[in-house]
């Protein structure tokens, strides 16, 4: 029994990176990623694996279906309190663990995070189990409970909400696009000089009070103004990626995947002539985000 138990253990050990990739790009957490892979272990050690012809495979729907009950058992969301003065908001988690998120976060794409968190938990499973690992509809549909059409419906509807379907771009999106990110990188590196001449010179940044404080600074009006306070912004700006929203060129603050700032950018020409910081958690619902490919705009 022994050596038949360590049989599995080795087997379950060479899949289990591809099965915490499966669970963490479903549930958008290591943490709970970890959870699951932890939980289908313990189901596959009781279960009689010998005759599964594709181990990989079976494992996969395993952790699949475990990771949609942690979906569907969500009621609430992760994020903690905003404080609503603050341009940008202290990020916390150090360490191992935190540092372990973060590239994994990475390697998803944390603005592809926050648009799966917008999905059901339905067309989250059949989008990232046929699009990302290549899982036949067939052996989807009995995991949504729905017939294969339908789990390529649900897989498609998610597509259409990931990429931002009919958002293909012209050529004032792109150049937009590259002032938008000219705007982190230039942030990230504490670069003042190159942000500043990214600005028009009446920009206006305007910061969505959540608190409903007296007092605080709502209004930021001028260029020389929006890079005094972009010091603090270049604190959390590597948790920044480009989206799209409601179709314009943005970018999503999401430590770890999880939302707490969207920044919409309008323009004078190639010059950033205002920022909206929204940090509501109900705006940031209502926000269109989609992640369009590189070569989309």
């Amino acid at each position: 029994m022994t050596s038949e138990h360590d049989g599995i253990a080795n087997q379950f050990e060479e899949h289990r990176s591809h099965l915490r990739n499966v669970a963490y790009r479903i549930l958008g957490s290591a943490s709970d990623a970890d959870d699951a892979v932890q939980e289908a272990w313990l189901r596959v050690s009781r279960a009689n694996s010998d005759e599964v012809l594709n181990l990989q495979g079976w494992l996969t729907t395993v952790v699949a279906r475990i990771s949609l009950n942690m979906l569907r058992a969500r009621n609430v969301r992760r994020e903690g309190p905003i404080d609503a003065e603050e341009f940008v908001p202290a990020i916390a988690g150090a360490g191992p663990d935190a540092e372990q998120e973060a590239i994994l976060a990475d390697s998803v794409g944390l603005a592809l995070l926050v648009v799966l968190e917008r999905l059901t938990a339905e067309e989250r499973l059949a989008f990232v189990l046929h699009d990302m690992f290549d899982m036949p509809f067939e052996e989807i549909a009995p995991l949504v409970r729905r017939s294969p059409a339908a789990a390529r419906q649900l897989a498609s509807r998610a597509r259409r909400r990931v990429r931002g379907a009919g958002m293909a771009g012209d050529a004032d999106l792109q150049r937009r696009r590259q002032v938008v990110e000219a705007f982190l990188s230039a942030s990230r590196q504490g670069d003042f000089v190159a942000l500043l001449a990214l600005l028009d010179p009446e920009v206006v940044v305007r910061i969505e009070d959540v608190a409903r404080l007296p007092g605080g600074e709502r209004v930021l009006r001028g260029a020389e103004a929006v890079v005094e306070r972009a010091r603090d912004f270049s604190r959390a700006a590597r948790f920044c990626r480009f989206a799209l929203l409601n179709g314009s060129p943005g970018l999503v603050m999401a430590p770890h995947g999880h939302l707490l700032r969207a920044l919409v950018f309008t323009f004078a020409g190639d010059k950033v002539a205002s920022i909206e910081v929204i940090a509501d958690r109900a705006h940031l619902r209502r926000l269109d985000v989609s992640v369009p490919e590189p070569d989309a705009l």
